[in-house]
């Protein structure tokens, strides 16, 4: 299932007018690739990534996630959508600090109604390298760590669609690295249609394809080196998992 956004317009009120924060934006991002979104401080990033995510609803145009689209639900649909469908890695974990690795997790599933799913959260957590360290509070855990578990508990409810706000902003370049090693691998397991959003044009080889927002314009900056390799061949096998060494979708 991908995410496709077309002919997007967003603006803001600005004093007597109105500022725009997205400009006719098209984009595609299949299952089981990464697109990376680079660009500016206020260029429109951010912005992109609320609309896709169906926290904000755009003035114009189509958001359709793993099929849906979203300009036909109501507030509670679209509520729904994003506990079901959407992974959503925020820029800081916001972890709750009383709460175990694996609780973290846990109260993901039972949100959105499914229980507590303790093995989904052990074998998610085996998947970013932290089984061993399930039962840990967030204090006990360093700052990759932490990300590991923001990535593996937007991952609990099997999204379709995982977007992923600047995760290395707060981490030295090797942890960065590693996160989104883990962010690419896990990807193209899972199937999931993956947009990172950042800053860091370091680490873009990772990425299927490489899209650059300018005054809420898009431009496409071509296939990334992931692509070229023939590292995203398709979907993921649901069976398949790499340990690695690493606000909820939920809500009105």
């Amino acid at each position: 299932m991908s995410l496709h956004l077309v002919d997007v317009t967003l603006t803001y009120p600005d004093g007597d007018g109105r500022l725009t924060a997205l400009d006719s934006v098209s984009l595609e991002v299949p299952q089981g690739s990464l697109t990376a979104v680079v660009g500016p401080s206020g260029s429109g990033k951010s912005s992109l990534l609320a609309v896709a995510a169906t926290l904000v609803t755009p003035d114009r145009g189509r958001v359709v996630v793993a099929g849906t689209d979203t300009g036909t639900l109501d507030r509670a649909g679209r509520a729904a959508l994003r506990r079901e469908r959407v992974g959503i890695v925020f820029q800081q974990p916001n972890l709750l600090p009383s709460l175990t690795a694996a609780e973290q997790l846990r109260v993901m599933a039972h949100l959105a109604g499914r229980g507590q799913r303790e093995r989904r959260a052990l074998e998610l957590l085996d998947a970013v390298g932290l089984a061993d360290l399930a039962g840990r509070r967030p204090h006990q855990l360093s700052g990759g760590q932490r990300q590991r578990v923001n990535i593996a508990r937007a991952l609990m409810n099997d999204p379709a669609v995982l977007l992923v706000d600047e995760p290395t902003s707060a981490l030295d370049d090797e942890r960065g690295a590693a996160v989104l090693d883990l962010l690419a691998t896990l990807t193209r397991e899972r199937g999931t249609a993956t947009v990172l959003v950042t800053h860091d044009r370091a680490h873009l080889e990772r990425a299927d394809r490489t899209v650059t927002v300018r005054d809420g314009k898009l431009s496409a900056d071509g296939p990334g080196p992931a692509s070229r390799r023939g590292d995203a061949a398709g979907p993921a096998r649901p069976g398949r998992r790499t340990p690695l060494p690493w606000p909820a979708p939920g809500g009105p």
